[in-house]
């Protein structure tokens, strides 16, 4: 039997010990990631957004989170429709990415790019790198940002579409001329133990 736990967020508790926000956004533009569109929503009733602030939460059962500012129309349409969709951009999709950035306004940012819907009606990109569907299985207010859990229902995945990156304030790509050693074993890096030192 899963056990349920209650969770409590004090994110403010070490808040006078925190760096600023210009070295926050600094260090943390450090991170690469691939580039999303967050969307919810059927027909022209759909908001999207762009986000890189998404992880695999877990296998089992197969879920993902993706953090969306809490005062924004679209993460009050993810609550309301109980459900949203993600589409990982591919390379090459840029406009789409600064459609959605807030460079084209709502109403018109779905005319960026081909779309389609998933079964459930919510928004699917054509041609993304992969892109999912998801029913809302929990959330959590975090700051000034809400923590959406979404439980995968389906998938499309590109077998020639690299992922669009954003490292840095910028686009990338993915080098494939070069490779990096693979780790041994079961593909997961495992650390040696390092002595202290003298």
């Amino acid at each position: 039997m899963r056990q349920t736990y209650s969770l409590s967020v004090d994110i403010d508790a070490h808040a006078d010990l925190a760096v600023s926000k210009p070295e926050f956004a600094d260090t943390l533009s450090h991170l690469a990631a691939t580039v999303c569109v967050a969307s919810a929503g059927k027909s022209t009733d759909s908001l999207g957004r762009t986000v890189t602030a998404t992880f695999s939460l877990s296998a089992n059962p197969p879920s993902i989170v993706i953090s969306i500012k809490a005062d924004s129309p679209l993460a009050t349409l993810i609550a309301a429709e109980e459900g949203f969709s993600l589409a990982m951009l591919a390379e090459g999709q840029e406009l789409i990415a600064d459609a959605f950035a807030g460079k084209i306004e709502a109403s018109k940012r779905y005319l960026v790019g081909i779309w389609a819907d998933w079964p459930s009606g919510r928004p699917r990109l054509l041609g993304a790198a992969a892109a999912l569907d998801c029913v809302l299985s929990a959330s959590m207010q975090v700051g000034d940002h809400t923590l959406f859990v979404g439980t995968i229902v389906a998938t499309e995945t590109s077998t020639h579409a690299d992922p669009l990156i954003w490292s840095r304030r910028r686009y990338q790509s993915l080098d494939r001329t070069r490779s990096l050693p693979s780790p041994p074993g079961n593909g997961h890096a495992t650390l040696a133990p390092t002595k202290p030192a003298a």
